[in-house]
């Protein structure tokens, strides 16, 4: 028998459809996501949208298998990074790794109804996106809100929250051995003159203009990757995924590919640097639409890294920021209670307000075993 756990990990992330069929509900909780996007008419507009893009969302995941792998990753990650942890941290094992996606299955209220059926009443919610956004991170943490007062109005639960680790050690080592990788295919005479560039899902300017820390928690990561490889190669941070008519963060890959066929670069390497595993985004935009681009633009020497996935280094990674977050004992970081400045959602001080509320003593176990 499966010894009841001790500890949760809830793993946040946007998620993405499993099946095909599951594509416009997905895209429809995209939408009326108003921590995401606030449009005119919102809840009347969202929908006509969601119907509009479902046809040709369905054509891009059925190129890339017929369904989002991001569940499949997780779920893999998370396993192992729960049985890791049970060796680092046996103090508080067994622990137990739950998803909870943004938009699409298993959604936050699913997972919290796990928690609550299997009896934990010490969870971490650890968002899988390194670097912070109040659009990703801080939606989850607010529909997690929702569902806690929804699904245990007790307090039943304890919460404490790994808001980002954009420059954590084993995350910086994993993403090093993806770009090297790639590297490492081109002829010895070649390889130094390959240009990187790091990609990150981009941002509308107005979320960045009010004070959104992601251009900054990416681009620290991205130094960070380059230092870990001792500034081996030129390289940039390129803004994929702009959605809208309205200013989005930038450049986008795609002017920067022509911008480096122009100058007469043949050798780049795509790096998905926000993403901790393929799914639509890697798999149909950076692969497809840009490697595509990039042999008509003379690119030859086209390569795309591989998202982290399956890597070793990267799960070692995670049990390592949970394990160190355990031994703090502290409920939400610094960074985590601060708003951006212009902050247009009051959510999110209620969300940081009870979530800062939970209290846990540092232990000399833990800091042992952290």
């Amino acid at each position: 028998m499966t010894a009841k756990p001790r500890t949760g990990i809830l793993l946040l992330n946007m998620g993405g459809p499993s099946t095909l069929d599951e594509v416009h509900s997905f895209l429809f909780r995209l939408f009326t996501d108003r921590d995401l996007m606030r449009l005119p008419w919102q809840q009347r507009l969202a929908p006509w949208i969601a119907r509009r893009r479902t046809p040709a969302i369905k054509e891009q995941y059925r190129q890339i298998g017929g369904g989002s792998p991001i569940l499949k990753w997780t779920n893999f990650q998370g396993e192992r990074m729960a049985a890791l942890l049970d060796e680092k941290c046996p103090e508080s094992a067994p622990h137990k790794a739950y998803v909870a996606f943004r938009y699409a299955a298993p959604l936050t209220e699913t997972a919290m109804g796990q928690i609550m059926q299997d009896g934990v009443q010490r969870v971490v919610a650890f968002t899988q996106y390194p670097q912070y956004s109040c659009s990703t991170t801080g939606s989850s943490m607010n529909e997690l809100y929702r569902q806690q007062q929804k699904l245990d109005p007790e307090g039943k639960v304890r919460w404490s929250v790994i808001d980002r680790w954009p420059t954590h050690a084993g995350l910086i080592q994993a993403l090093a051995e993806r770009v090297q990788a790639k590297l490492d295919e081109y002829p010895v005479d070649e390889r130094h003159k390959a240009v990187i560039l790091f990609s990150a899902h981009s941002l509308p300017m107005s979320i960045v203009t009010r004070g959104d820390s992601y251009p900054i928690e990416v681009s620290a990561t991205a130094e960070a990757v380059m230092a870990r490889l001792n500034h081996s190669n030129p390289y940039r941070v390129v803004w994929q995924s702009k959605v809208g008519p309205l200013p989005w963060l930038g450049p986008a890959p795609d002017t920067a590919l022509k911008g480096l066929a122009k100058q007469g670069h043949r050798n780049v390497v795509l790096v998905p640097i926000a993403f901790t595993s393929d799914h639509i985004e890697t798999l149909f935009e950076l692969d497809k639409e840009y490697g595509h681009l990039a042999q008509e633009l003379g690119i030859d020497g086209f390569k795309r890294a591989e998202a982290l996935n399956g890597s070793s280094t990267f799960i070692r990674a995670m049990a390592d920021v949970v394990s160190e977050h355990l031994a703090k004992g502290e409920s939400i970081s610094t960074q985590f209670k601060m708003r951006c400045f212009l902050c247009p959602n009051e959510q999110c001080a209620t969300t940081r307000n009870f979530f800062a509320g939970n209290k846990f003593p540092t232990s000399p176990a833990t800091n042992k075993a952290g």
